[in-house]
């Protein structure tokens, strides 16, 4: 066997249903050889002394603000943040300044990728009332999918006219994505509220933003999709009353999918007494029925994949009263860890947590050779520590919001590495090299 650059010794691999203890053999950017024992000579060693070793982390929905809003967080800080957290590869929400609404500024954000990002990147181009033509443009070997904003959203990038749903639903050639939240629910509830005389604090989100308006527009989108068959995918999933819409099975037999946040797998609406705005963020985090529906609604089948929506504010914005602060919150650097938590409660095997996370995120979008670890696929690895504890502190945050829901808080296990395309990017938990090695991602569809 030729000479290697990278040996990863003694991994307990996690990967496709299964641990195995073996080593890995990386050549360029690819996994060369999966063995018990490599006895080839490498020019890096690393020996993860029975560490965990999986497949990086695929995150389909992160905010990373740039261009235009950059006093949250930019490509460059979020993608660090990411990497720091296991995260290897990301699609970015469009709803950025300008917001990404045409081929030219698709490009642009690809190129903004290719200069800052330390993970694998792809970019939703986001839908309007009036580019369908660029809609129909699109390259479905290069780009993630587009973004609708069936619900509250900024300038431009709401849709609800009928005529341009059917005409994006019936057009599109690649994955559609959805926010769904339907804005006459949310206006009478609010109006309802309001009308009352209360003080209206964080405990009044899901009453505002309740299970019916999302039910209402996730139904809207579920008809469109089965109407003209197209390929659909419904994002951050909130309520048990959506659950209806959608059914069990392998991800790669079906043509509409959804997913669930890990903060809406984690908070239920107990938890605004304790952390506020903080946990303020749309859809809402609703009641622990919810929660619960949605948990097992993961592990059966009819909840695909998991994502974190990380979304980073100022933590001044935050700190305004209810109705001014805006709805989000930083999760991408911890979003295993919360994962690995549930595992260890027993909710979810380690093996459903990295299936959740990276294979079904790869399968369900078509990404080419990466999700798994594989011979001949992308050399991207997550390396975890189950038994070492992390104390997250908002000063060590590696997102520029520079803020954690988190603070003061532990989780019972840490990311000891991230590799990208066969690049180190973290090792013992900090950040090494650069991000010259990212890449922008591809797609077999």
């Amino acid at each position: 066997m030729s000479k290697l650059d990278l040996i990863l010794k003694n991994c307990l691999l996690v990967n496709e249903d299964e641990q195995k203890e073996v080593d890995i053999g990386i050549k360029g950017d690819r996994i060369e050889i999966i063995a018990k024992d490599i006895a080839a000579e490498a020019e890096q060693y690393i020996d993860v002394q029975g560490k965990y070793v999986a497949p990086g982390i695929i995150d389909d929905q992160v905010h990373f603000r740039d261009p235009g809003l950059i006093a949250k967080g930019d490509i460059s800080s979020e993608s660090k943040a990411a990497v720091i957290g296991g995260v290897t590869s990301t699609f970015d929400m469009p709803n950025v300044d300008p917001a990404t609404t045409t081929s030219d500024l698709l490009v642009a954000r690809n190129k903004l990728g290719a200069e800052k990002s330390w993970t694998n990147y792809s970019y939703y181009l986001g839908a309007t009332d009036s580019n369908i033509e660029d809609i129909k443009r699109l390259d479905p070997a290069q780009t993630c999918g587009i973004k609708i904003f069936m619900g509250s959203s900024t300038g431009s990038l709401l849709v609800e006219d009928d005529e341009s749903l059917e005409k994006i639903f019936a057009s599109c050639p690649v994955t559609i994505v959805t926010h769904c939240e339907d804005n006459e629910v949310i206006k009478n509830n609010l109006e309802k509220v309001v009308s009352s005389g209360v003080e209206i604090t964080p405990a009044y989100h899901p009453i505002i933003r309740d299970d019916e308006a999302c039910y209402k527009s996730s139904e809207k989108a579920v008809s469109l999709a089965k109407k003209y068959n197209s390929d659909l995918h419904i994002l951050h999933l909130t309520s048990e009353k959506e659950l209806s819409l959608f059914e069990k099975g392998d991800i790669n037999n079906k043509r509409i999918t959804c997913e669930v946040c890990v903060h809406h797998l984690w908070f239920d609406e107990s938890d605004y007494a304790e952390y506020g705005n903080y946990i303020k963020c749309n859809p809402s985090v609703k009641k622990n029925s919810d929660r619960e529906a949605l948990r097992a609604a993961l592990k059966d089948t009819l909840v695909d994949l998991v994502a974190t929506d990380h979304a980073p504010h100022v933590f001044e914005e935050k700190k305004l009263p209810f109705m001014e602060a805006p709805a989000g919150l930083p999760l991408i650097e911890h979003s295993l860890q919360m994962m690995i938590e549930l595992h260890k409660q027993g909710i979810y095997t380690l093996e459903e947590v990295i299936k959740y996370m990276t294979h079904k995120v790869a399968d369900r979008f078509d990404i080419k050779d990466r999700g798994y670890v594989r011979e001949g696929y992308k050399a991207d690895f997550v390396i975890f520590d189950t038994s070492t504890e992390d104390h997250i502190k908002n000063e060590t945050e590696h997102t520029k919001c520079g803020w954690s829901p988190f603070h003061g808080q532990s989780f019972s296990s840490s990311v000891y590495a991230t590799i990208v395309n066969g690049q180190v990017a973290v090792l013992d938990g900090k950040l090494v090299g650069d991000h010259s090695f990212a890449e922008r991602l591809q797609f077999d569809r």
